[in-house]
């Protein structure tokens, strides 16, 4: 009899918490629209993050949050913050922050083709962006094979990534930074691009460059390491592709 007392009981008490949780969600307002300022004034003012922009995320009641330090999802009233990917799962798979990153390296990269070291290819077929610097050794490795990459129709434009970062600990501007933002300021950038990257020392240049934006942009975008390629439509294929493979891929795309 004590055993079927406990049950009832237990059973009337499972009963009031779902009903006290419909009431409390019952009561609670549904959010149907975001405010894109309200947003922006909020996670600027909180976390100190500079917005580029705010739209409407595929899941309902998200919100993606474009900002100098890459995506992030909001709730719509700005209550909660996520950073991680977001997948759809519909007939397949689909990386949908891939997707919104992809478009932010295409309208991104737009900004910088007037400052990129370019190495046109006669024949142009392909436009890959790369993310390089003068230390990394698959940069160099990359290099030393323009001509190959060139001759399968592969145009190389490079973006400069100073894998130290701008500043070091102290405050000042890296080795790696001065070293690019000199190739960057030189009167002939391609010629002093190639011989640092054969390990001629760096004759040291000082300008108005455009290699700290360039390397805050690529982190933005999700490069963390070098060479990091960018494909016309966006996609990022980080490491060093060999010619014969790097124009398979780009065929199939």
């Amino acid at each position: 009899m004590l055993k079927k007392c406990s049950v009832i009981i237990f059973t009337l008490l499972i009963s009031c918490f779902a009903f006290a949780g419909e009431n409390e969600a019952a009561s609670s307002p549904k959010i149907e629209s975001f405010n894109p300022d309200l947003i922006k004034t909020k996670l600027s003012a909180l976390l100190g993050l500079e917005i580029k922009g705010v739209n409407k995320a595929p899941m309902q009641g998200l919100v993606e949050v474009i900002t100098s330090k890459g995506l992030f999802y909001t709730s719509y009233d700005a209550e909660f913050l996520i950073e991680g990917t977001l997948y759809g799962l519909g007939k397949s798979v689909s990386n949908l922050t891939e997707n919104t990153l992809a478009k932010m390296r295409v309208d991104g990269i737009k900004d910088f083709e007037k400052d990129m070291i370019v190495y046109a290819a006669k024949n142009e077929k392909h436009v890959i962006n790369v993310f390089t610097d003068i230390t990394c050794g698959y940069c160099r490795k990359m290099h030393k094979e323009m001509d190959a990459y060139n001759d399968l129709g592969i145009t190389v434009r490079y973006l400069a990534y100073p894998r130290a970062g701008i500043k070091d600990r102290s405050g000042g501007f890296t080795p790696g930074f001065k070293d690019l933002r000199s190739i960057w300021c030189n009167e002939d950038p391609k010629t002093a691009l190639t011989k640092a990257k054969l390990g001629s020392s760096v004759a040291q240049r000082v300008c108005e460059s455009s290699v700290a934006e360039e390397f805050n942009f690529g982190r933005q975008v999700g490069v963390n390491s070098t060479p990091t390629i960018i494909t016309s439509n966006g996609t990022m294929m980080p490491g060093y592709r060999k010619p014969a493979d790097l124009i398979k891929i780009l065929e199939s795309m």
